[in-house]
């Protein structure tokens, strides 16, 4: 099983945002720091959970389980349903990538058990003025 580790922050409401995704599991560790250009908070987590799904498909990783400090996204996971129609294509998109695992789990957890996606994320943040 592969524990991933997502977080999605922004620098500004909106602002430049970025992405940060960490994985371990069976040996692997990985870290992820995905500039995603100017959006608001809960976009950068949706988006983080998009971009974390993603790596893990290509990677081919069958057995996931997220971690998420958000409320908002986990909720949405959970209930499949987002009150803010402004996220229901991306809680859509999400949805439709978590069929293709043979077990997909979402968690959420404190910010203090986040830290290094928190991380990843705030230098993806400073990625994106860099070419």
């Amino acid at each position: 099983m592969f524990e991933i580790y997502i977080d999605g922050a922004s620098a500004g409401n909106p602002g430049p945002s970025g992405a940060g995704i960490f994985i371990k599991g069976n040996g692997v560790v990985e870290k992820h720091s995905i500039p995603l250009g100017s959006m608001s908070n809960h976009e950068a987590e949706y988006y983080a959970f998009i971009k974390a799904l993603e790596i893990c498909i290509s990677n081919g990783y069958k057995v996931v389980s997220f971690r998420t400090d958000s409320e908002l996204v986990n909720r949405a996971v959970e209930k499949e349903f987002v009150k803010n129609k402004q996220f229901a294509p991306l809680l859509e998109k999400a949805l439709e990538l978590t069929k293709q695992f043979d077990l997909f789990f979402m968690k959420w957890i404190p910010s203090a058990q986040n830290r290094q996606a928190d991380e990843l994320a705030r230098a993806a943040i400073r990625l994106n003025n860099k070419d």
